[in-house]
């Protein structure tokens, strides 16, 4: 070796090593802009379905369901020339039916509009 040529010895390989504690603060940084923009979108946007309208009152009357009679037989009793299935959700929605079974003497909520 000549007076001039340089010894070059490698870089010492440092290896970073997070304590427990490290990793919490690490993650909690990183967590900072998720949780910041998450509390943006509900104050701004998520709060804001707010019901300002008030609905009519519906008027109703009542009708008995006679025996041999179905819903579809009374909803096309009701009113002929509004379509029997239209009448018939009506009344499941207003009574609140499981199905659109009917048994005789049950009184069924009849909005006005089909009562002639």
């Amino acid at each position: 070796m000549t007076a001039l040529q340089l010894h070059s010895t490698p870089a010492p390989r440092l290896r970073l090593r997070l304590t427990r504690r490290g990793r919490i603060v690490l993650s909690t940084v990183a967590a900072l802009p998720l949780v910041a923009a998450l509390a943006a979108f509900a104050v701004l946007g998520g709060g804001s379905a707010i019901a300002t309208a008030q609905q009519a009152p519906v008027e109703f009357s009542y009708v008995t369901v006679q025996s041999g009679q179905s819903l579809w037989t009374v909803a096309s009793q009701l009113d002929s020339s509004a379509d029997t299935r239209d009448v018939i959700a009506d009344l499941v929605s207003l009574n609140q039916l499981p199905n659109s079974e009917v048994q005789p003497g049950q009184r069924l909520a009849v909005p006005l509009k089909y009562e002639h």
